[in-house]
């Protein structure tokens, strides 16, 4: 049997929210395997999803850059050794500089910007200059670019404390609905930035992954309904689905089904069941795609409109624009998400990016 650190479990402590001893069980069960100790953890309704943002060590700034005609939006980080960087001067000039570059030269990996020009000479020397100006190793750790054409409209958001970024991109149905649909493109943008969604549509969400959280989130919410009914408060309702890839048309027939029986238990006239229905039908889904809710952002319910889910809300703008607008891509960078503290402090790990 493999030896279970006490360092092992913590870890997996810190990043599930069990236990000490279910950890240290789930660990000895899956030979050390930190992964599959998360998804046992969550089968049993014991901890919640490891969530890597909530466990990273980085400092330094995200950047989002847009186009002055909305056609043109980029989103970067750079990464510094300190948080004391972050307020340098020498060094919030240098993240807008470089993704106004970025922008401008069209790139799309690191290696290509490092061989690009800029100020007479290569990209590489110039940041090189800037890392012996501000006295700290630094790293351009990645960007993202998005483009439209005249029907198309971007834009982006970067949260004041410079750790957040959201650049989307719409494809619309004419120039004049893109151009009225510029600042409502800024507040979706703004609500992805809070709402930390990680895929646009649940279109995108793999069939293996969705089957895994139907049990995780079902284990959760049995485990909250022991403590609800131990207390005696209302107990939470346990959704059979949890995204809408599972609502098949025979699925939401038999919804349909229940709730016309339900009327016609509860004497309801046949006549009105027509504007009763569709409510109804749309409690269903929004009971039943929380996994949707959680991680995609067409799917969720709009800061500026709790009523609405994001998707309502583009219908309604597209009505009222004259047109017709559609969310292509989404870009959200979190500052340090992905680096994680492996027992070592950040400037072994930017030493390494940089090795």
């Amino acid at each position: 049997m493999a030896e279970i650190s006490a360092k092992l479990v913590k870890e997996l402590r810190e990043s599930t929210g069990a236990g000490m001893m279910d950890c240290k069980n789930a660990l000895v069960e899956t030979a050390g395997d930190m992964a599959k100790a998360t998804d046992v953890l969550r089968e049993k309704g014991l901890g919640k999803a490891a969530k890597k943002a909530d466990r990273l060590a980085s400092e330094g700034l995200i950047n989002v850059v847009v186009s002055d005609d909305f056609k043109t939006a980029t989103v970067s980080e750079i990464n510094a050794e300190t948080d004391f960087v972050a307020k340098n001067e020498g060094f919030i000039t240098l993240t807008k500089d470089t993704t106004a570059h970025i922008q401008a030269t069209g790139v799309s990996e690191v290696s290509e910007l490092m061989s690009t020009t800029i100020n007479g000479t290569t990209f590489e020397e110039y940041f090189g200059s800037k890392i012996g100006t501000i006295g700290e190793n630094l790293v351009v750790r990645r960007f993202v670019t998005l483009k439209t054409g005249e029907d198309g409209v971007v834009n982006g958001y970067l949260h004041s404390n410079g750790r957040v970024g959201v650049i989307i991109s719409a494809s619309c149905s004419s120039a004049d609905v893109a151009k009225k649909s510029e600042e409502f493109i800024r507040q979706i943008c703004m609500h992805a930035a809070a709402m930390k969604p990680t895929f646009l549509s649940y279109t995108q969400l793999d069939a293996e992954f969705i089957e895994k959280e139907t049990v995780g989130m079902r284990a959760e919410i049995e485990k909250e309904n022991e403590e609800l009914k131990r207390l005696g408060k209302h107990e939470k309702k346990i959704p059979t689905y949890v995204s809408k890839t599972q609502l098949s048309d025979e699925v939401m027939a038999k919804a349909k089904a229940d709730i016309e029986a339900d009327l016609k238990a509860q004497g309801k006239p046949e006549k009105i069941w027509d504007k009763i229905i569709p409510g109804q039908i749309d409690r269903f889904i929004a009971d039943n795609t929380q996994l949707d809710q959680q991680m995609t952002l067409l799917s969720q319910f709009y800061v500026m409109d709790d009523k609405k889910t994001v998707s309502q809300v583009i219908e309604d703008k597209s009505k009222e624009f004259g047109g017709k607008i559609e969310l292509v891509d989404y870009v959200r960078f979190e500052l340090g998400e992905g680096l994680e503290k492996r027992g070592c402090d950040f400037a072994a790990e930017v030493a390494e990016q940089l090795a």
